[in-house]
């Protein structure tokens, strides 16, 4: 069993406009997606990786994806988080994670 790691963090959300539809994104930093990677054992498919997840009040589980590009992983905000929190893409937003 792997150790519970928990994680905090602040940075910008941002919108990926798709195919066929918009997501919006924090991306992980790299020093803490890093950590991530080196404790997080087997992953899921795609290379995600299950988690907690907190921002302001709202708490959510999810997964984490990697992006071979930059190394780090991208965390998914889904609408009801960011209308709950007030936040839009390009706010600068406070991060909980928990892996484990």
């Amino acid at each position: 069993m792997l150790p519970e790691q928990s994680h905090s963090f602040e940075t910008e959300l941002w919108l990926y406009n798709g195919a066929k539809a918009s997501w919006h994104f924090i991306t992980v930093p790299s020093g803490i997606s890093r950590q991530i990677r080196f404790f997080s054992g087997k992953t899921n498919g795609f290379g995600s990786i299950r988690v907690s997840a907190r921002i302001g009040e709202s708490r959510w589980a999810t997964s984490l994806f990697p992006d071979k590009q930059s190394g780090c992983y991208y965390l998914p905000v889904k609408a009801e988080v960011r209308k709950a929190q007030g936040i839009s893409a390009g706010d600068l937003v406070g991060v909980e994670l928990r892996i484990g």
